[in-house]
């Protein structure tokens, strides 16, 4: 690539000449960012497409030149910008190349590598860089098992991760106001999240629903057929829609496989594509034996309220799921945010009595919580105090969680209590 072009692609990328889009500040994120941008390690961040890690390395530069680090001191480069022709190393190496005598860098410049699954054969160039200590580097990526791939073989003990979500309810509260929204009632916000959930530019958009669209088409095309070559798709977009028909509910590989038409292979095989690319999130059943988590059937979850309600299903429709893989989602940030070691199950007994959600940390199970959008039918509160019952006495546990939509109360159960909150106020806690 000449240098009045390269120039160019990376003046529109870079503060150098100009201000960037930033957008509104993700201020958890950032501040774990910044608590480890001067470690030695090569900083991961990944997550969905368009979950906004574009959006975080760019607030991240900023936030460093308003420290006082020098602009010329932060290289950023975003592969997915169609002028890149060819993308390798070597690309990478003529790029830093170019930088370093454009402004005569002597020190170990920022360089921010965004979407760097795009370019073949990075992990040597950044492992490389990483040892000779000629960069401190954040790279961003949107899939899952190419990171996992290379990182394991190539950058083992090298590396630290952040996760990126869309937007919880708390962050999309805190755009509404940042956003000078003058109505910020909480139920009227919950009910905004639950149908257009919680992309960044989603949130700012008119056209919300065919902005969803294209991203699951997106996500479909580039991170899932084009990513693993795959032919013939009629088989692979049929198992997505039974998936998002199906979410919050309990699947058995080998029962789609004969619903669909397909191999158990052929459906494992898509599905962790849908998973590499962080569209869906399989949960397994708590047990203490590893062989029947994975033998038993998992829950399948979505990555963004909106993005159910704009590939078919309507809120309204069964309004409980929704709810319950919010908090999913949820928990899933809780989990990625806590240095402690834990791990996420649904729980079903011999009786087939099943509890949402089982959350363990270490060895010790420390809450197991039901998701019911509605307690007022007492048939169906009492068969959610008795699965929540079960599980409490089989861990042992004094307190049990209900999350509902709308109700908040204390059951008491002997010496056990049984908490019951609305969802939007837990999620704001």
């Amino acid at each position: 690539m000449d240098k009045n072009s390269l120039t160019t692609i990376l003046n529109d990328w870079n503060f150098w000449e100009k201000e960037q889009e930033t957008g509104i500040k993700r201020s958890e994120y950032l501040t774990r960012l910044k608590k480890i941008i001067n470690s030695e390690q090569i900083i991961i961040i990944t997550g969905a497409r368009r979950a906004g890690k574009s959006f975080l390395m760019r607030q991240l530069a900023k936030d460093l030149i308003g420290q006082g680090v020098n602009k010329k001191d932060i290289l950023i480069v975003n592969f997915e910008d169609p002028r890149f022709i060819k993308l390798d190393s070597e690309t990478l190496e003529d790029i830093y190349q170019f930088y370093v005598r454009h402004f005569n860098v002597t020190g170990a410049p920022y360089i921010f590598l965004d979407e760097i699954q795009e370019v073949k054969g990075w992990e040597k160039w950044v492992k490389m860089m990483q040892e000779f200590k000629k960069a401190k580097i954040i790279i961003s990526g949107s899939n899952a098992h190419l990171l996992s791939r290379e990182l394991g073989t190539t950058l083992t003990g090298r590396h630290l991760d952040l996760f990126v979500y869309p937007l919880s309810f708390k962050e999309f509260v805190n755009f509404q106001i940042e956003n000078k929204n003058e109505d910020t009632s909480k139920q009227k916000l919950f009910q905004q999240y639950l149908e257009f959930g919680g992309f960044p530019k989603v949130f700012f958009e008119k056209n919300k629903q065919e902005l969803l669209l294209t991203y699951f088409q997106d996500v479909i095309n580039r991170d899932v057929i084009k990513r693993y070559s795959i032919r013939k798709t009629d088989g692979l977009r049929n198992l997505i829609n039974f998936y998002f028909s199906n979410f919050s509910n309990l699947i058995s590989y080998t029962s789609i496989a004969k619903f669909l038409g397909l191999t158990t292979d052929t459906i494992i095989k898509f599905s962790q594509y849908f998973s590499n690319a962080y569209l869906v999130f399989f949960l397994k059943k708590f047990s203490f034996k590893i062989k029947e988590q994975d033998r038993s059937p998992h829950k399948i979850y979505i990555n963004d309220p909106g993005l159910i309600n704009a590939v078919g299903f309507k809120f309204s429709d069964n309004f409980g799921r929704l709810l319950e893989n919010i908090v999913f989602l949820e928990f899933l940030r809780r989990k990625n945010s806590n240095t402690n070691n834990i791990n996420l199950f649904y729980y079903q007994d011999d009786q087939k009595r099943e509890v949402d959600f089982i959350w363990q940390e270490g060895k010790n199970i420390k809450q197991a919580i039901q998701v019911c959008a509605d307690l007022s039918n007492l048939k169906i509160k009492k068969r959610e105090i008795k699965n929540l019952e079960k599980a409490m006495e089989e861990f042992n546990l004094k307190q049990g969680l209900i999350l509902t939509y709308n109700t908040e109360e204390k059951i008491k159960i002997g010496k056990k209590i049984i908490d019951v909150k609305s969802i939007y106020q837990w999620l704001l806690e």
